[in-house]
């Protein structure tokens, strides 16, 4: 017997269980891309499967729902692989899922579940197979890859399409409607230097403690950012005679760096250790809630005599001092939504120069065009370049969208209460929808889960129900649309 046989929507959940039989973590997509394409033909429906094994599936409107505007489903075929060790030694590579009933929660035993996005991959091919449901022509959009970088979503053509409307299903809160995102990109900035030997005591600077965090999701919490604290101690510095021969922070563009090291050579060791016991100080009492545990140490090293010489270590001291960093701009039209920022999450100095690496994010186009701008014209003048990769575009928060209304008062009629509508300053596969498709009305929704992307990974099974009737019921009142 099935785990879930017993469970309604009956369709829902059937397909779902056949998705956890097969292991499909991020690059690891094709079994269940062919199992869509199987369905596909099992059904007699119209497919696409592309080289990165995103599958198209086309239904027809039913009958009375010919004039009515197509409707694209989307969601993403890969989930996130991680176990707890001490429960398991599963092969998520190669053996299925093992999934238990809790309540009114699924789970696999001791592994993430994949209900992000495995449930929408579901619930749309349950409509894709259903003979019963009123529905425009549905074009159901099966994306790869998704949780490392949207990959599948950036290389689908969407060309062969006719849908206007988009219902994204991968949004993990029952009742919350997602109705923008963040566009960004990964700026990267060179500054030249030039290297000299100086005589001079090493003395190792670092900064750690820090709490860091998502430097998208959680930009606004006001956390300090290891990088840019270094450089604003060493600025701070600059009454003492410094060399600067070492700097690193951080590991990645998107986190928000919790700790930075950096060497320096100097004739005056008292000074610059009395400076950082003043900065630590300083720092406690600025970031005394957000990074109560933060601190800066100086310590004398034994060898070192190569550094930068003085106008290098000037012009990558002011590089530090003035790129931007964090919150930029609050949106206008959503109360508490940030609409740009960047974070600074990789500094590095090595031979060939000091490398500073961001991710620029904002759901404007033209605000994060602003501070690109900015550092180019910033790195320009410190005689650096900037080099920008894998840019992705904003969906930008649609104030007349007869989708998001539609789809409101559905959800009204059948539960009685308000919806909320939000936005995330990240990015999502509808951003990239978006700039593929122009005119592009887009909703992102989904039933509860519970800490998602850990072992602890939990799926609502009454919210993944009425998540099902609202997608039905919306799809019906399409008619009219």
């Amino acid at each position: 017997m099935r785990v879930l046989e017993h469970l309604k929507p009956k369709s829902v959940f059937s397909y779902f269980e056949d998705l956890c039989g097969i292991p499909h973590g991020s690059r690891n997509v094709k079994a269940v891309s062919d199992y869509c394409v199987s369905f596909a033909k099992e059904h007699g429906l119209e497919w696409m499967q592309d080289d990165a094994y995103n599958v198209i599936i086309i239904k027809p409107a039913t009958a009375g729902y010919e004039k009515a505007p197509a409707v694209m489903l989307q969601g993403h075929l890969d989930m996130v692989c991680e176990k707890d060790m001490a429960l398991t030694d599963l092969d998520m590579a190669m053996t299925p899922l093992d999934i238990a009933i809790d309540g009114d929660y699924i789970y696999a035993k001791g592994t993430t579940l994949g209900g992000d996005d495995g449930i929408a991959v579901a619930c749309m091919l349950a409509v894709l197979a259903s003979n019963d449901l009123s529905h425009p022509r549905i074009e159901a959009v099966f994306t790869t890859d998704e949780e490392i970088g949207m990959l599948g979503a950036a290389a689908i053509d969407l060309s062969p399409l006719q849908a206007k409307l988009l219902i994204n299903m991968d949004s993990e809160e029952e009742g919350i409607f997602l109705t923008s995102c963040a566009g960004g990109v990964t700026a990267s900035i060179n500054l030249p230097v030039a290297y000299e030997e100086t005589g001079k005591t090493p003395v190792e600077i670092t900064i750690d403690g820090l709490q860091g965090g998502h430097s998208g999701i959680e930009i606004d919490k006001g956390r300090g950012n290891a990088n840019m604290l270094m450089g604003r101690l060493l600025n701070h510095m600059k009454q003492v005679d410094f060399r600067l021969a070492e700097l690193k922070g951080g590991l990645k563009d998107n986190a928000i760096p919790l700790s930075c090291r950096a060497v320096i050579m100097t004739d005056d060791v008292e000074a610059v250790q009395q400076a950082v016991q003043e900065y630590e100080q300083v720092l406690r009492h600025e970031y005394r809630t957000s990074d109560p545990n933060v601190s800066v140490h100086a310590a004398v090293l034994e060898t070192g005599s190569c550094a930068l010489d003085a106008d290098s270590t000037k012009r990558a001291v002011s590089l530090l001092t003035n790129v931007p960093n964090g919150v930029q701009t609050m949106s206008m039209d959503l109360v508490g939504l940030v609409e740009t920022s960047l974070n600074l999450g990789i500094l590095e100095l090595t031979q060939q120069g000091l490398f500073l690496s961001f991710a620029v994010r904002s759901s404007v186009s033209s605000a994060k065009q602003a501070v690109l701008e900015r550092l180019e014209s910033i790195a320009e003048l410190l005689g650096g370049t900037v080099e920008l990769f894998g840019d992705y575009p904003a969906w930008e928060f649609k104030k007349d969208s007869r989708l998001r209304e539609i789809m409101m008062q559905t959800y009204r009629d059948l539960y009685g209460k308000e919806p909320e509508i939000q936005a995330i300053h990240a990015g999502l596969e509808c951003g990239i929808f978006s700039g593929k498709v122009e005119g592009l009305d887009c909703i992102s929704l989904g039933p509860d889960m519970m800490n998602v992307h850990t072992s602890k990974e939990r799926l609502s099974i009454s919210s993944t129900a009425r998540t099902w009737d609202l997608v039905v019921e919306t799809l019906k009142r399409l008619k009219d649309f």
